[in-house]
């Protein structure tokens, strides 16, 4: 017995307009490198203000929200990056992986160091 993840079901297309079909293999490193894209935003965020708050959250759970997304968005994008056959433009979602993968390295990066000013800070 086998557990996929982060697998579709075969045949599951999203036709857009433009003959533009978005299927399994764009759509993980897709949302992958726009969860990473929250996380550098939310870790940018979150080392960027002074106060206590970060909208809802308090800066130190915006730190660490933003460094569990980024590094969702990293291992997701090397590893969808490293299984990709065929290089770029060939619809197999590659630079949706690198994209993933430099903003999940960013993202961990901005928001390691606001969880480090908020040690720092206590």
């Amino acid at each position: 017995m086998s557990v996929h993840l982060l697998a579709a079901p075969d045949g599951v297309h999203l036709s857009v307009a433009g003959g533009y079909v978005l299927g399994t293999g764009r759509t993980v490193p897709t949302v992958a490198a726009l969860l990473a894209l929250v996380g550098v935003v939310v870790g940018g965020l979150a080392l960027a203000r002074s106060a206590d708050r970060v909208g809802p959250l308090g800066r130190r759970a915006a730190a660490v929200v933003g460094l569990v997304l980024g590094l969702v968005g990293a291992v997701v994008g090397g590893l969808h990056a490293a299984n990709a056959a065929g290089g770029l433009g060939t619809g197999n979602g590659l630079a949706g992986a690198v994209a993933a993968l430099v903003l999940g390295l960013a993202g961990t990066v901005v928001a390691g160091l606001a969880l480090a000013r908020c040690r720092r800070a206590v």
